[in-house]
C-alpha cells in the first residue's frame, strides 16, 4: 500500500510504436498503473511525471524512431531530473540492457510479456531510485486484468502471444517467445465484458490467428473460436489480424462465410511472389497454393477485402522473382498492400544471408510496387461509386473531426456527414466519391 501511496496522482504518458498488438499492450500497460498504481493517463508529455515508450523492432527505421525519442526525451529529463522514462516492448525484449548503454536518461526497461509487474517494477525505481531492467516472461498466465481502452465501439482483444514459425527475416519469435493461446473462455468472458461496456466491433489480435489452439491440445482451433464468440449478444462485428496463409484452411473460410458477425475482410502477408524467395523466407507454402486460398475465399465471398504484405529486396531477389511479385499482385488485385524495403534484423537468419540487395535497388522495386498497388487499389474503390454499403461509425474523421468516419464490413474507410449519436450504430450509405485510401458517403434515411 505504501508503495502505491507514493504513486498516487502521477501523470502517465505512453508512447506506441508498431502494430495493434502492441497497441493492445499499450492500453493494458495504462489500465494496470491506472488501476493499481494510481496513475492518471496523459497526452502532453511536458506535464508528465512517467513517460513509457512501447516499442518495435520489426524493422530498423522503427528502433531509429524509438532512439529519436528518447534524444527528445533526453532534454525533458534534463529539465526535470525527477521525470521517470521506462522502455517496453520489442526493442527493451531483444536489447534489455543496452538500451541504457545507449540512452542513459533511460530508468526502467521491461518485457513483452511482464506488463503486470509495472506497478511494482516502477515504485522500485521511485523508491529506490533504481535502474531497473526486468524482461523475464510471466508465462503462466497471459490474461489480461486492466485495460484502458482508447474507443468505445470497437476494441483489440488479443487472442495469443508469440510465434512458432520462424521466418528468416522476423525478429518476432526472438522478442515475443514461442506461441501461447489464451484459453477460449477467457477470451469469450473478455468479449462479452466488452459488451456490456457498450463495444460493437472485436478485432482478434495475433501473430498467427489461424494457429490458435495448436498449443492447447486440440481442445479448441480458430474456427471454433469465432463460433463461440459470434454467439456474444451485443457484439455485432468480429475481425481477426493476422493470418499466415499455410494455416489459412478451407474451415476457415467456411467459417468467414457462414457467421453473420464475421467480416469479410483478411489481412493474408504474401510478402513475395517467388518460391524461390518463399523458401529463403522459410514461409513454408508455394505461391500456387497461396492463389488457391485466395480463389477459394472469393468464390465463398466474391466481396470479401484482401490486404497483404509485401517485402521487396530480401536477400538473394533477382529481378525476375521481383516480375513475379509484380504479377501476383495483378493477379490478385489486392484492395491494400502495407509493402516494405527489406531490412536486416538482428539474430535472424536472413540478416546473415548472402545476396544482399543494394539499397538503390530496393527503393526502385518500392516505388514499382507502390504505383502499381496505387492504381489497383483506387480502381477497385472507384467500382463502388453509386453502391449502397453498410457501415459501423466509429467516431470523428482523423482529417475532419466534424465529419464522421466508419469501415464497410470489408474494411473500406468511410466518410461521412452526419451527427455524433450515430457513433456506434451501423448505418446504410451511399458511395458518391472514390479517393485512394477511403470513400466518400451519403447517409441514407
Amino acid at each position: 500500500m505504501d508503495q502505491v501511496g507514493i504513486m498516487e496522482q502521477k501523470n502517465l504518458a505512453i508512447i506506441t510504436y508498431g502494430c495493434q498488438m502492441n497497441e493492445y499492450d499499450s492500453e493494458m500497460v495504462a489500465g494496470v498503473l491506472q488501476a493499481q498504481g494510481g496513475y492518471r493517463l496523459i497526452d502532453d508529455l511536458e506535464q508528465a511525471q512517467v513517460i513509457l515508450l512501447n516499442t518495435c523492432s520489426i524493422r530498423e527505421k522503427a528502433e531509429q524512431k524509438v532512439f529519436s525519442e528518447l534524444g527528445r526525451l533526453k532534454q525533458l529529463k534534463h529539465k526535470n531530473p525527477d521525470l521517470i522514462i521506462g522502455v517496453g516492448g520489442c526493442i527493451a525484449q531483444r536489447e534489455g540492457y543496452r538500451i541504457m548503454e545507449r540512452s542513459p536518461q533511460v530508468d526502467l526497461v521491461f518485457g513483452t510479456r511482464n506488463i503486470k509487474l509495472l506497478p511494482q517494477l516502477l515504485a522500485e525505481v521511485i523508491n529506490k531510485k533504481a535502474k531497473i531492467v526486468n524482461t523475464e516472461p510471466l508465462l503462466e498466465d497471459i490474461n489480461p486484468t486492466y485495460i484502458e481502452r482508447k474507443g468505445k465501439v470497437k476494441a483489440w482483444i488479443s487472442i495469443m502471444q508469440g510465434c512458432n514459425n520462424f521466418c528468416a527475416y522476423c525478429v518476432v519469435p526472438y522478442t515475443r517467445g514461442p506461441q501461447q493461446s489464451r484459453p477460449s473462455w477467457q477470451i469469450e468472458q473478455e468479449v462479452k465484458d466488452l459488451a456490456q461496456q457498450g463495444f460493437k466491433e472485436i478485432t482478434l489480435l495475433g501473430q498467427n490467428v489461424n494457429s490458435y489452439g495448436q498449443d492447447l491440445n486440440g481442445e479448441i482451433d480458430f474456427p471454433d473460436l469465432l463460433a463461440l464468440l459470434n454467439q456474444v449478444e451485443g457484439i455485432e462485428r468480429i475481425r481477426f489480424v493476422t493470418s499466415h496463409p499455410k494455416d489459412f484452411s478451407e474451415r476457415l473460410i467456411k467459417a468467414m462465410a457462414e457467421l453473420p458477425k464475421v467480416c469479410e475482410s483478411i489481412h493474408l502477408p504474401v510478402q513475395s511472389g517467388s518460391n524461390y524467395i518463399m523458401e529463403r523466407m522459410n514461409r513454408k507454402y508455394r505461391i500456387e497454393d497461396y492463389v488457391d486460398k485466395v480463389e477459394q475465399l472469393r468464390t465463398r465471398l466474391p466481396q470479401a477485402g484482401i490486404t497483404s504484405d509485401i517485402i521487396v529486396g530480401f536477400p538473394g531477389e533477382r529481378e525476375e522473382d521481383f516480375c513475379q511479385t509484380e504479377e501476383l499482385i495483378r493477379t490478385i488485385e489486392y484492395d491494400n498492400i502495407f509493402l516494405f524495403k527489406y531490412s536486416a534484423r538482428p539474430e535472424t537468419p536472413a540478416a546473415s544471408f548472402p545476396g544482399q540487395v543494394n539499397e538503390n535497388i530496393k527503393q526502385e522495386r518500392f516505388n514499382r510496387i507502390l504505383s502499381l498497388q496505387k492504381s489497383i487499389t483506387f480502381e477497385k474503390n472507384q467500382s463502388l461509386e453509386g453502391s449502397v454499403q453498410e457501415i459501423l461509425v466509429e467516431g470523428g474523421s482523423k482529417k475532419n473531426p466534424e465529419r464522421l468516419t466508419g469501415r464497410t464490413r470489408n474494411n473500406k474507410i468511410v466518410n461521412v456527414d452526419g451527427s455524433d449519436s450515430l457513433i456506434g450504430k451501423k448505418v446504410m450509405i451511399k458511395i458518391v466519391r472514390a479517393k485512394l485510401y477511403s470513400l466518400e458517403g451519403q447517409l441514407l434515411n
